[in-house]
């Protein structure tokens, strides 16, 4: 268990730190992180499940500039670990969950830009002069503060996962409901995000109406039995 606990906490920190001062190479994408997720805990169909949900609600975001935009990745790894425990119809408490730590590391991430701003000015008289451990400095401190933050969201949100538990798991067949909600909702979330960012009013409605169709078969696939063995 606290093998799976230290490795959910290096996925969420990653995920974190890739969002802003990694490489960005989408490791923080809520699919992403779902699938790393179920794999640590056994459960990759489960990853799978909820970081598609939440891609849903990540495709609606358009991370540019200063602009504050929710860090979905944390709050992915409690979500599945929810998932794990309660059973895929019950994604959608661990959905929930996860979107409130986003909103939380939407949050940090402003308070992380204060912070770093603050040490560049600390630091400007010696990058003036040329100092280039002080340049190492800044790069390094800006990336230890941003895991930290990362740590700390992922650490919440297990935390808040595991209080939930015993009410999610008393709420029963509940949980299909939320679930079937919180999908209805992102997919709403995907399809307005894809037409506004689409560049044309042709292409957003394809682009809608492609989301709609994929999702709408793969909850069929999963609701109905498959004669054909797919």
């Amino acid at each position: 268990m606290m093998t799976e606990f230290f490795l959910l906490l290096l996925v969420g920190t990653i995920a974190g730190v890739d969002l802003v001062s990694g490489p960005q190479i989408l490791l923080a994408r809520p699919i992403v992180v779902g699938t790393l997720a179920g794999l640590i805990l056994g459960d990759p169909a489960g990853g799978v499940l909820v970081g598609g949900i939440l891609e849903l609600y990540a495709l609606e975001v358009l991370p540019v500039g200063s602009t504050r935009y929710p860090d979905h990745g944390p709050g992915v790894v409690a979500a599945v670990w929810l998932t794990s425990q309660l059973g895929t119809s019950s994604a959608g408490f661990g959905v929930l969950v996860a979107l409130g730590v986003a909103e939380l590391g939407g949050w940090s991430l402003q308070r992380l830009r204060r912070l770093n701003g603050h040490a560049l000015a600390l630091a400007t008289p010696a990058l003036a002069a040329g100092d280039e451990r002080a340049i190492t400095s800044l790069q390094l401190g800006g990336l230890l503060r941003d895991a930290l933050r990362s740590v700390v969201l992922t650490a919440i949100g297990l935390l808040v996962a595991r209080a939930l538990f015993p009410y999610a798991l008393a709420e029963g067949r509940a949980g299909e409901a939320v679930s079937a909600v919180v999908i209805a909702i992102g997919l709403g979330g995907a399809v307005a995000g894809a037409i506004r960012t689409s560049g044309s009013q042709k292409r957003g409605a394809l682009l809608a109406a492609a989301l709609v169709a994929g999702w709408s078969l793969a909850t069929w696939v999963g609701a109905f039995p498959r004669p054909w063995g797919w």
